[in-house]
């Protein structure tokens, strides 16, 4: 089915209606997902699985992606914000899920209510105990130390407070310690030392720890990139964030190469196409004129799409060949150059061919690595940035028990 939203769970448009799902969409293959989730679990064995769907699962949408995640072996969810770890919970997901990034403004009651697992640095304890009295019920905390990213996390100066201070609260029953964790900052640059003085830091955090009496459920460290190179960071539970969506986290890696799938293809169709001679400026500021007498295609995606403005250069494919978008990109529509076909003077047209930004890669087509090159980003952006007004449309959406296939 087609949704209109990122979120997946509006009204689905059937996918024979006319209309912008057929324009224009993501397309996101959730066999794809599964695949990915039972890679990374097998990877990470015996730790257990958190799949990140924060920014509405990297643009692949939050709720599909959580529930094929489960489906093929993830046993937690991660998210960023209390508000969407809500949203999960609405849908009716009732896995374990945890949300670590907050404010003072952030709805701590309704976390502790809908049994929502809560990250805490230090200056949320006392508003987690405040919810928890309001609830009548204990909350669920995962201390986190800054272990040298310089985030958030408690100091390491800080540690042994907040460690006895957290402890005091389970005891009076107000809340269990049910997680310690951090995060790594150079885990995708696998030659840097700094990977193994954070790895020492959590080691020594984690004694600390237990010399206060705390029994986690889960100590947790490791990101995708670390799940698949540092076993040793793996302890009992793995954040995998890029990785079940199918892309790579390590430069000059591809992601089959990692026994990973990319689950997600921007396509349109080309929506205009004509004759123009040598010398043609081509959209705002006229920044690239035409070599000889050529065909301009005009696809109907722009930054508002979330198509990086700064990406001219960035490929698209139409009948099996890669062009190059040419001139600025705008907030609707860019350009690519065809050559000269000649479709005014009897050469076959391409108006309506479909064109694709980016997808698995597989026929030689575009990647989201390509297109992070000719933005000077990375592919976590590129996927994530693909706005709501692209329709996302899933495919695979059926689950057969012990075959993680489509019905």
């Amino acid at each position: 089915m087609t949704y209109p939203a990122a979120t997946g769970d509006s009204r689905p448009v059937p996918d024979a209606a006319p209309g912008p799902a057929n324009e224009r969409s993501a397309v996101i293959d959730l066999d794809a997902i599964r695949h990915n989730v039972r890679h990374l679990a097998a990877v990470a064995s015996p730790a257990k699985v958190m799949a990140v769907v924060k920014a509405d699962a990297y643009g692949h949408g939050a709720v599909p992606v959580a529930r094929a995640a489960l489906e093929a072996g993830a046993r937690w969810l991660g998210v960023a914000h209390i508000s969407e770890a809500l949203a999960l919970r609405t849908a009716g997901i009732e896995a374990p899920l945890l949300a670590w990034l907050h404010t003072p403004e952030s709805n701590f009651g309704a976390a502790v209510a809908a049994g929502i697992d809560i990250g805490c640095s230090g200056w949320e304890l006392g508003k987690i105990v405040v919810a928890a009295r309001e609830q009548e019920r204990p909350a669920r905390v995962h201390l986190k130390v800054d272990t040298g990213l310089g985030r958030n996390g408690a100091t390491l100066d800080a540690w042994d407070s907040l460690v006895g201070e957290a402890m005091e609260y389970q005891d009076e029953g107000l809340l269990r310690v049910v997680g310690i964790f951090s995060h790594l900052a150079v885990a995708d640059e696998p030659h840097r030392p700094e990977t193994d003085e954070q790895l020492a830091a959590f080691r020594e955090v984690l004694a600390i720890a237990e010399d206060a009496g705390v029994d986690p459920e889960v100590r947790h460290l490791a990101n995708t990139p670390a799940t698949l190179s540092r076993p040793d960071t793996h302890f009992d539970l793995v954040r995998v964030g890029l990785g079940i969506y199918g892309l790579s986290p390590f430069e000059g890696q591809s992601p089959a190469e990692l026994g990973l799938r990319p689950a997600m293809t921007v396509r349109t169709m080309v929506s205009h196409c004509k004759d123009v001679p040598a010398g043609q400026g081509v959209s705002y500021g006229l920044n690239y004129r035409t070599a000889g007498p050529s065909t301009l295609g005009l696809i109907p995606l722009g930054y508002a799409d979330g198509v990086p403005r700064v990406a001219t250069g960035g490929p698209v494919r139409v009948e099996d060949r890669n062009y190059p978008v040419v001139g600025r990109i705008a907030m609707d529509q860019m350009v690519i150059d065809l050559g000269p076909r000649g479709v005014a003077s009897g050469g076959a047209s391409v108006l309506g061919a479909e064109a694709v930004l980016f997808g698995d890669g597989a026929d030689g087509g575009p990647t989201a690595d390509d297109w992070a090159r000719a933005a000077g980003t990375n592919n976590y952006e590129i996927v994530t940035r693909i706005s709501p007004r692209v329709p996302r449309r899933y495919i695979n959406e059926a689950f057969v028990s012990g075959q993680g296939g489509a019905t």
